[in-house]
């Protein structure tokens, strides 16, 4: 557990110095007289720790710190808290090495590409302020990390205001991006929104199609998996039903580009069958939140049931998943009147049945 408390210490330590070489840099802009002339245009920026699309070309290291950099009490206290709690999780659930090398993905790429974006904005439209802007805050950190929990365990329920309000961990990533989204154009926060829609993509690409994850020891899957290609985990799952369809289809798009480019390797049925089949919950949500992250699925608590439960579902997705490809080869192989029927009513539930208990 070393790897979200250096993270926190990091993030205090940073967001002080910033703030107070920032102050120090406002008050030498001060006019000494009170009949002294303001100055016009003034950034109070910290190029060497924070990201400055004008400046921070020769501060290579900003890219990975700037993370860590609050500019208010507000958004510290969020963050740290995201460290603390998101930290504390996903070094648990994967180990810290794991939980660096997603930390590096999460802070450099979002930080490097809203870089090259605030470059292009400023010369497509001259206008100095996006030059200069401050790039900075975990923003990207806080989306990564809901993310991955939304791969780990997107069946939790958070229960707020004694019961008032109960929201699944699956669908926070969306609500997030609607609130920093809606937040650029009514307060002027252009960078928050930026960071917070990169480092979406970013951590969902990552552990789509390049993180490994070991399987469930007692199964006879691979000794590890490249990446997740669970119907679940799809891009188009993380946002309301109305928008599943049009998303998939431009993620779709995308996605035969980048095979065509040879940048991402298609998943085999294999693949997709051993991802579905993997259990989620690799370590206890309700321990590091208390009560009020509750297992959704027929109530279940504590790490054994919720993996379980998960594993199940999962399990069951993966059939009925093999079940329609099935009816498919057959309909394709069917000939001489002979229909898709050939194979029987296939019903998901007996077939789950006859496979558990087979165990």
């Amino acid at each position: 557990m070393l790897v979200y408390r250096t993270c926190l210490l990091i993030c205090t330590c940073l967001s002080v110095l910033t703030g107070a070489l920032r102050y120090r840099s406002w008050m030498a802009t001060q006019p000494e007289t009170d009949g002294g002339d303001q100055p016009q245009t003034e950034f109070f920026t910290v190029p060497y720790l924070t990201v400055v699309p004008a400046l921070s070309a020769i501060y290579p290291w900003t890219f990975v710190i700037t993370t860590f950099v609050e500019q208010n009490i507000f958004t510290l206290a969020i963050t740290l808290a995201t460290l603390f709690y998101g930290g504390k999780y996903l070094e648990r659930a994967w180990g810290s090495a794991e939980l660096v090398k997603f930390l590096l993905v999460i802070s450099v790429v979002p930080n490097f590409l809203s870089f090259v974006l605030y470059i292009v904005w400023f010369a497509i439209t001259g206008n100095v302020v996006r030059s200069f802007s401050t790039i900075c805050g975990g923003v990207a950190l806080q989306a990564g990390f809901l993310v991955a929990l939304k791969q780990l365990v997107p069946e939790h329920t958070v229960t707020l205001f004694r019961g008032i309000v109960k929201v699944r961990v699956k669908h926070f990533p969306a609500l997030f991006l609607l609130v920093n989204t809606l937040s650029g154009p009514i307060f002027g926060t252009d960078v928050t929104a930026v960071l917070a829609w990169l480092g979406f993509l970013s951590s969902w690409t990552y552990l789509r199609f390049y993180k490994r994850s070991f399987p469930d020891l007692g199964s006879n899957q691979a000794p590890s998996l490249k990446g997740d290609a669970s119907e679940i985990f799809a891009i188009a799952y993380f946002f309301p039903d109305p928008l599943h369809r049009p998303v998939a289809i431009i993620s779709n798009v995308v996605y035969n580009i980048l095979v065509a480019i040879r940048i991402c390797t298609p998943f085999s049925a294999a693949d997709i069958s051993a991802s579905n089949a993997q259990p989620r919950d690799n370590a206890s949500f309700s321990t590091l939140f208390g009560s009020g992250y509750n297992n959704a699925s027929q109530g279940q608590g504590g790490r054994g049931g919720s993996a379980r439960a998960e594993a199940e579902r999962r399990r069951a997705l993966a059939l009925k998943a093999l079940d329609q490809q099935l009816h498919a080869a057959a309909s394709k192989n069917s000939a001489g009147g002979v229909g898709p029927s050939v194979l029987g009513e296939t019903s998901l539930d007996t077939s789950f049945e006859r496979l558990e208990g087979q165990k």
